[in-house]
């Protein structure tokens, strides 16, 4: 399992009160970001390397279901879907487009399962 390092919390929403503490805590907030992110991405290898044929590396019903599954994971935590809808639907493409320059890289571009 993954664990995830981080700069100490100072503050919250709540607590800070200038804009160098709410700074502080959004520039935290990203380096996590960057640490899930790539871990995400690396599963986007795994599944270049899993699923063996670049036509179902772009999956429309799986896109959708993990959009349906965010949203309602936002709406839980009290993230605007007007955020989450957007951001994972930019990530979910560049992750599509990252997993076919794994499978590519993998098993060739133009390979006889494409």
């Amino acid at each position: 399992m993954t664990t995830y390092t981080s700069d100490q919390r100072h503050h919250t929403a709540e607590t800070s009160e200038t804009m160098e503490q709410v700074r502080y805590e959004i520039d935290r907030i990203d380096r996590l970001l960057v640490e899930i992110l790539a871990e995400r991405q690396s599963f986007m290898d795994a599944a270049a390397r899993i699923k063996g044929d670049r036509k179902i590396v772009h999956d429309r019903p799986r896109i959708e279901d993990v959009v349906t599954k965010v949203l309602a994971a936002s709406a839980e935590a009290g993230l605007s879907p007007a955020i989450a809808e957007p951001v994972w639907r930019t990530l979910i493409d560049r992750c599509i487009a990252y997993e076919f320059g794994s499978y590519d890289a993998r098993f060739g571009p133009g390979d006889a399962s494409s």
